[in-house]
């Protein structure tokens, strides 16, 4: 029994360190922390960096070939709204939409603290996915009906059915 014992026991050396005398007692050896002083840690630093400039470089090039005129954009909102015969509607519907989706996000907050309602939930919706992908999207005939379905949706909207 007594060998048994000694067998499993670990004797690890402690190892003192140099600026404290703190001992370790662990399983794990020290490991002293990385230098930047090392090549590889030196080239790991420089090609993040070239990487940076090509990001920078691709930005740069992006932002300006899609800028947009800000003067334009203002003066193409102030003409729409001057536009608008009934504003005190827009302004309502604007706010009720607002307060739609700050109570909405709060339901969600709600629902998400409840325990096990968001994985049931999280479950219906993936149920939900795939039986839309079934219905609509697997087969062409059923691709062609869901395209007919938004048509008519799009006119009924915009007034023109």
């Amino acid at each position: 029994m007594a060998v048994a014992a000694s067998a499993g026991t670990v004797l690890v050396p402690h190892r003192l360190l140099t600026t404290t005398n703190v001992t370790r007692c662990s399983a794990l050896p020290y490991l002293p922390p990385r230098l930047s002083s090392s090549p590889f840690l030196k080239q790991q630093l420089s090609e993040s960096r070239k990487f940076s400039l090509h990001q920078t470089r691709a930005s740069s090039s992006e932002e300006t070939s899609t800028s947009l005129d800000t003067n334009e954009l203002f003066t193409d909102l102030k003409e729409k709204w001057d536009a608008l015969e009934n504003k005190s509607t827009v302004l309502l519907y604007g706010g009720g939409g607002l307060v739609a989706v700050w109570l909405s996000s709060i339901l969600v907050g709600a629902i998400n603290s409840v325990l096990l309602l968001p994985k049931i939930m999280e479950l219906v919706g993936l149920g939900y996915t795939g039986w839309f992908v079934y219905r609509y999207l697997l087969f062409k005939s059923s691709r062609k009906e869901l395209a007919t379905d938004i048509d008519a949706l799009k006119k009924k909207i915009a007034g023109t059915e």
